[in-house]
């Protein structure tokens, strides 16, 4: 058997904020991977294919076969590169800084971007655009509350974190469907920090192998 471990294969699409958070991840840890692109629009959503069932009965992306193992859930995959990669940390060592970085990890990833999830606005029709409006300005106004007592130069003190790996993609989200971030100053001003790092730029939807022509960067 070759001691040299497989490649890791990121089953990604260049527009899924999920898909980003774990990109981040991955180049901030410096772990090359392969991409196998999944087109959610594309043939009636690739991922609804028999062969991607088998990897996510979920039928989300992403999905990282890594160490011989297929894992789903953004926030899974980065908490297992966290374990078997510990640097540079995205969880800090101080439990209660810890706990606020899940927190906020948290409030993205289960109290926001589920609700404006692809597959809700799909059902929704015509209203998809204020729908997705509703429930970003209404998590974002809490998330500025929360960040006012937590940041540094970024969500959680002065360390890039889980959270900012979350804050970054689901503000590309609120741009995306045009929500004036006027009152969100400490979400804004974090974001442009983050996105000035180089992890943040290689992993941006304008710069991946599926991104469409006239979205590159």
């Amino acid at each position: 058997m070759s001691s040299v471990a497989a490649k890791p294969i990121l089953y990604s699409y260049f527009r899924s904020s999920c898909s980003w958070r774990v990109r981040i991840a991955l180049a901030l840890k410096g772990i090359a991977y392969d991409v196998v692109p999944v087109n959610l629009l594309k043939d009636g959503g690739q991922q609804f294919s028999a062969e991607f069932k088998a990897a996510n009965p979920m039928q989300q992306v992403p999905v990282l076969k890594i160490d011989g193992i297929t894992l789903s859930q953004s926030l899974a995959i980065i908490h297992y590169l966290e374990d078997t990669h510990p640097n540079p940390r995205l969880l800090p060592q101080d439990p209660k800084k810890r706990a606020q970085v899940r927190m906020i990890a948290d409030h993205i990833a289960a109290g926001i971007q589920p609700i404006q999830n692809l597959s809700i606005l799909n059902k929704i029709g015509e209203k998809k655009m204020e729908w997705a409006q509703n429930c970003i300005t209404s998590g974002f106004q809490a998330l500025e509350q929360i960040l006012q007592d937590t940041a540094g130069r970024y969500c959680v003190g002065d360390e890039v974190s889980m959270a900012d790996l979350c804050l970054v993609p689901q503000v590309a989200n609120a741009e995306r469907y045009k929500v004036d971030m006027g009152p969100y100053p400490t979400i804004t001003r974090i974001n442009k920090a983050l996105l000035e790092l180089e992890a943040f730029k290689v992993s941006h939807p304008s710069r991946q192998p599926d991104t469409p022509a006239e979205l590159r960067a």
